[in-house]
Formats: structure tokens, C-alpha cells, sequence
């Protein structure tokens, strides 16, 4: 099998000749900055290390990391920003040298924090002195719901997730943007057998908490059902508009589409059922039905936490794929998830917990772990071998080597 067919197969629960292994191939399962930079460097690899998504400072995957590996999944968003004259030398909080997009400015504040700002100069993000991602400084809604949503997609470009946008989504207000993604989406088609993958938010809950802030909307979710489902139904209307033009443009290339709205924490869910049911599962399935109804492409469900009592109603709203496993919260047990839902949802992701083997265990102790998790996930197909989530700075070279070694190791292949 080539990596296209590889990855297809196993989300159609059919074993394929390998674990398929993602790296990077999306922002719910990357890898960053430092320890992208760490990695290329231990490989003795000196292409520049590439902050596609400034939000979160992950780095894109050169190709050559990716042939090194062998993985099987990109993100056609790197057909984007490909000329050096589009990326700009900064430095990583561990003084090493990586490059920002040139449309992405963020200033140094006399405290040596990185702050960004709009137009009109309110602060929308920021990353203090010694962090290695930004966070969210400003909400727009706040004090409150609005009276109607018609300003609401330039709403949304206050707030930082969307007005810093990974590519391919921040060339988006280009004019031929749909025609530029067609052609570069066609372009790896026919010039790569790897499985296409594109990122494309339609996040409901998650919006919710960026916009009121998420204590507020927690308390919406109870209090404020009213103005919860109006906002809901203006966020779906930009959403499917969005789908509609994605789905036209590379619905017949790409292989994986990704939705994201986490729903969960380390101990339990954020929400109980019937709120999930009231509020957010019927949009759900209106989006996955509209991505089955109009285009080839698989659907992912990027959800971090504790998801277990949610599987059976995502499976019912027609997701294919969940992401990324957090097999270390309440009820996420890799066995458990397999024997429950393993022949009925892909899970991309729980190859390995990122939080407290990736990061801490010996090389020795994470190829145990990473072996054991393919033994589990990757009976009769239904897995992609990717993180819990992104892999941290603090993750060492090695350690990254020894995870995806042991799933070559596993797949009967020469280490690298």
C-alpha cells in the first residue's frame, strides 16, 4: 500500500500492511518549535524550523523529516508560504532560531512579553516571558450577548485563534484563495501519495468559550440556553458557508477533513449528556452530513479530555475519526476505547502520552509504551498512530526517534 491507502484503509477498518504514522499534519497533533528545532538538529538536519501556526508556535514538518520517518499524512496547507521571501528569522524562548510568517507581528512589551494587538490597539494575545505559546487576552462578548450576530465574522478577528489563523486559512481574504487551494491541493495529488489532510475548525463550543470567555459560557450553557442556541445558530451559518466553499474547492482531493471543539477535561466532561444533546449535537451532525453529502472527505473530530460518555452520539452525528486520545483522562483507556468503539470510529491519536511518558520516560521506556499501544489500537484497522496531542517543548530528540522507531519497529521496518 502507498500512505494514501494506508491511511483510507484503516479508517475503514480494514487492517492495512502498517500503522499509518502521522507527525504535524495538523495542529491537534503537532509538534513544537523547540522541540521541532531540537529534533531537526540532534538528525543533523539544518532546514529552518517554520512556525506555521503562531498561536500554539508548531512547527511544519520539512519533507525532510517526513521522508526520514516515512509518514503518511500532510497538510495541504504547506503547499502555502513556500518562498523564503514569506517567513522572517525570530527567536524561540530557548534562544534558538526559528521563522514566523511574514504577515505575523508580534511586539516585545518592556517585560519582554510578546503581545499582539488589532487596529485600534486592544491586546489580543499574549505569551509572558518564558512561555511557549500565546493566550488568549481578549473576549469579545465579554459583558455580554449581542443584540444580532450580522458583525459577527469580523467579530471573530478579534479574536486571536481566527485572526491568526494557520495556513492554508490565512490566506483566506486573498481573492483567488478557493482557486489557489484547488490548485495546490491538486498539485500534491498528483504529485505525492501521501493522505491529504486539511483543518477546518467549524468549532461550536470552543467559540463559545472564546467569545464570552469560558467561565461565562459554562455558566451560559445552564443559565442562558436562549442566547447559547442564537449564537449557535449564527456560528453554524458561517461554518457551513465556509464547508460549502471548502467542499467545492477540494472535497473531491482531500482525504481527511478536521473539525475541532474539545469537550472534555482531564477528569470528566465539561458537560453533562442531555446538555450536549440539547445544544451541540444536532449542529454536529449537520456539519458531518453536509461534508458526506458533498464531498469524499473522512471527518475528523479533534475533542482533548475525558470524551467517553460523548462516542456514541459523535458516532451517531457521522464523525469517522476521533483526536488525539487523551488516553491518560477518566474512562480513556486505550483497551477500553477499542473494545467499545473500535469497530466503529478511527482513533488518530493515542499512540503515546505526551504529557507524562513522551516527555519523561527513557527512550527504552517509551519504545515499551509506544509498542504496546499499537498492539492494542491497531487490531483490524481503526488507528493512526499520532500523539495525544502536540508533542512539547520539553520532549527530548531522542525520545521523539525512539516513538517513532518503535512504530516502524512494529510495522516489521528498518529503524531510522
Amino acid at each position: 500500500m502507498n500512505s494514501r491507502e494506508r491511511v483510507l484503509s484503516a479508517i475503514a477498518h480494514k487492517e492495512p500492511d502498517k500503522v499509518p504514522i502521522d507527525l504535524g499534519s495538523n495542529p491537534s497533533s503537532g509538534i513544537s518549535a523547540i522541540a521541532y528545532d531540537n529534533l531537526k538538529k540532534y538528525l543533523g538536519m539544518n532546514h529552518p524550523t517554520r512556525v506555521y501556526d503562531v498561536v500554539q508556535q508548531l512547527a511544519q514538518p520539512h519533507q525532510e523529516i517526513i521522508d526520514h520517518f516515512g509518514l503518511d499524512v500532510i497538510d495541504i496547507g504547506r503547499e502555502f508560504n513556500t518562498n523564503d521571501s514569506d517567513w522572517y528569522n525570530y527567536t524561540l524562548a530557548n534562544g534558538g532560531t526559528a521563522q514566523y510568517p511574514i504577515w505575523y507581528k508580534p511586539e516585545k512589551s518592556n517585560n519582554g512579553s510578546w503581545i499582539t494587538k488589532d487596529e485600534n490597539g486592544v491586546m489580543l494575545s499574549k505569551m509572558p516571558v518564558g512561555a511557549t505559546f500565546f493566550d488568549q487576552t481578549y473576549f469579545p462578548y465579554l459583558d455580554g450577548f449581542p443584540h444580532d450576530y450580522s458583525g459577527l465574522s469580523e467579530t471573530m478577528q478579534k479574536v486571536m485563534w481566527a485572526r491568526h489563523a494557520h495556513s492554508p486559512w490565512d490566506h483566506v481574504g486573498e481573492k483567488d484563495f478557493w482557486e489557489q487551494l484547488r490548485k495546490k491541493a491538486l498539485f500534491l495529488k498528483e504529485n505525492t501519495d501521501k493522505a491529504l489532510f486539511i483543518s477546518a475548525g467549524s468549532n461550536l463550543f470552543e467559540f463559545g468559550t472564546m467569545l464570552r470567555r469560558m467561565d461565562n459560557f459554562f455558566m451560559d450553557l445552564l443559565m442562558n440556553q436562549d442566547e447559547v442556541i442564537k449564537m449557535i445558530d449564527a456560528l453554524m451559518k458561517m461554518h457551513l458557508a465556509t464547508l460549502e466553499k471548502t467542499c467545492e474547492a477540494v472535497g473531491d482531493i482531500v482525504d481527511v477533513i478536521r473539525f475541532g471543539d474539545d469537550l472534555g477535561m482531564t477528569t470528566g466532561p465539561f458537560m453533562d449528556i442531555d446538555t450536549y444533546r440539547l445544544l451541540f449535537k444536532p449542529h454536529h451532525k449537520i456539519l458531518c452530513d453536509y461534508v458526506k453529502e458533498h464531498s469524499q472527505m473522512k471527518i475528523m473530530l479533534h475533542s482533548c479530555g475525558s470524551i467517553h460518555q460523548y462516542i456514541p452520539d459523535l458516532i451517531e452525528c457521522g464523525y469517522d475519526i476521533l483526536n488525539p486520545v487523551q488516553t491518560n483522562c477518566l474512562n480513556m483507556e486505550p483497551q477500553k476505547l477499542k473494545d467499545e468503539f473500535g469497530k466503529d470510529i478511527t482513533f488518530w491519536g493515542g499512540g503515546i502520552d505526551t504529557a507524562g511518558v513522551l516527555n519523561n520516560a527513557s527512550p527504552k521506556e517509551v519504545r515499551k509504551h509506544v509498542l504496546n499501544r499499537c498492539e492494542i489500537f491497531s487490531k483490524d484497522g481503526g488507528f493512526i498512530f499520532n500523539t495525544v496531542h502536540n508533542i512539547m517543548p520539553d520532549v527530548p530528540p531522542e525520545n521523539i526517534v525512539a516513538m517513532l522507531n518503535a512504530v516502524k519497529e512494529f510495522n516489521g521496518e528498518n529503524i531510522v
